[in-house]
């Protein structure tokens, strides 16, 4: 089995350049008149955007992590059961985050006591009184006190919560989960995979062809005879989301396999071909369902699966072999404090019409509204960096 002691730079600048177009895209809904290339598509739909390709490109790299993550726990020589630990810790911090994020859309301002803007920045707040990475300068007995808090903090905004579904009130409930959370029941099952399987490289690859096939059997109406259990039991996204995160993980098994011989070159032309292969394996499948990140069809995720591959394999090449990190040096926070910039637009956006900030149209149509929603990505990450520095960052 490869040793995965190496920590890849190129992984961290995938992560970054990832998470800067999901504030860039999460962004666009403010602005008008853009083109439609760049947003999600319809459900009804047989195509995709830009904005349906990071999401799973998210996942993917949650999977080229996985093992470097694991790995780097066996060298220290951590028991199966303390990586076990870490694991489902870390799923459940990801589960509760999109639990409540998730409720965020169905929140009825007018039956609730706080104002949904006021309730979306206070339930970021304890996030970071939860999750933040504590200096080891602090006082256990301090530290304890903070994350006590932020735990009544966010119990009592479960207790204030107040939704709408079909003109009836409801209370918090999973919905879909949400984004963290779909990250988080993909990386369970697949980081739980890759964990027994001590990285075989057999098993992993029968864990896709099971997820990938699954997601098929889903979309071409096999699986019929489960919905009775489909309310309770079912794997996320009808397979589409642990199929893409178990790509990663195979993904980065093979290339430390190879780069643990020296063999980069064919490391490089390995990759590039299962690239290729995804590419022409989605659109073959695409008769079956479209293309459809919304509807989570076989051919969405083989394709962005393809993507994923051949820009990982880019950068690799680019960071990794010809020493090109520098080049990404102002994203570098997005990809070494992920969670925490992905979290901070949470802050802004209920901030901004509290205290009356509101841009003016120009700023918020076409191409300049593009490059308005390019500044704020940015803007985000430099604040993520800043804080960083501070050693104020989410750590779970």
């Amino acid at each position: 089995m490869p040793s995965f002691k190496q920590r890849l730079a190129s992984i961290d600048v995938f992560r970054a350049l990832t998470m800067f177009l999901m504030i860039f895209v999460n962004d666009l809904w403010t602005l008008s008149a853009i083109p439609q290339w760049l947003e999600h598509t319809e459900a009804a739909e047989d195509g995709m955007g830009l904005a349906d390709t990071v999401f799973p490109a998210f996942l993917f790299i949650v999977g080229l992590s996985i093992p470097f993550a694991i790995g780097n726990r066996w060298a220290k020589g951590a028991s199966q059961t303390n990586i076990l630990g870490h694991i489902l810790v870390r799923t459940i911090a990801l589960l509760v985050m999109g639990f409540f994020h998730v409720n965020l859309e169905s929140y009825n301002n007018e039956a609730a006591l706080l104002p949904k803007a006021i309730w979306e920045i206070l339930l970021t707040i304890s996030y970071f009184l939860i999750w933040l990475d504590y200096t080891p300068s602090l006082s256990r007995q301090k530290k304890i006190l903070l994350q006590s808090a932020g735990i009544v903090l966010l119990a009592f905004l479960a207790i204030m919560y107040k939704g709408s579904e079909n003109g009836e009130r409801v209370w918090l409930k999973p919905h879909w989960w949400g984004i963290l959370g779909l990250i988080g029941w993909s990386y369970l099952l697949s980081a739980l995979i890759f964990l027994y399987a001590k990285g075989k490289l057999p098993v992993l690859i029968g864990a896709l062809l099971f997820f990938t096939l699954f997601n098929i059997a889903a979309k071409a109406g096999w699986l019929q005879v489960l919905e009775p259990v489909k309310p309770y039991v079912w794997i996320t996204g009808d397979g589409s989301s642990p199929s893409l995160t178990m790509a990663g993980i195979i993904t980065a098994v093979l290339y430390a396999g190879l780069a643990d011989k020296g063999k980069y070159t064919h490391c490089l032309m390995l990759l590039l071909l299962l690239g290729v292969i995804m590419l022409a394996g989605g659109f073959a499948i695409r008769p079956l369902a479209g293309i459809s990140k919304i509807r989570a069809t076989p051919s969405w995720v083989m394709i962005c699966t393809g993507i994923s591959i051949l820009v990982f394999a880019a950068l690799v090449w680019l960071v990794d072999r010809k020493n090109k990190q520098a080049a990404f040096a102002m994203l570098k926070p997005a990809g070494t404090s992920t969670l925490t910039a992905y979290l901070l637009p949470y802050i802004f956006y209920p901030l901004f019409p509290l205290i009356g900030v509101s841009l003016p149209a120009l700023l918020l149509t076409g191409s300049i509204g593009i490059v308005k929603s390019l500044i704020f990505a940015l803007l985000i990450i430099l604040l993520t960096g800043l804080l960083e520095k501070w050693r104020i960052r989410l750590k779970i």
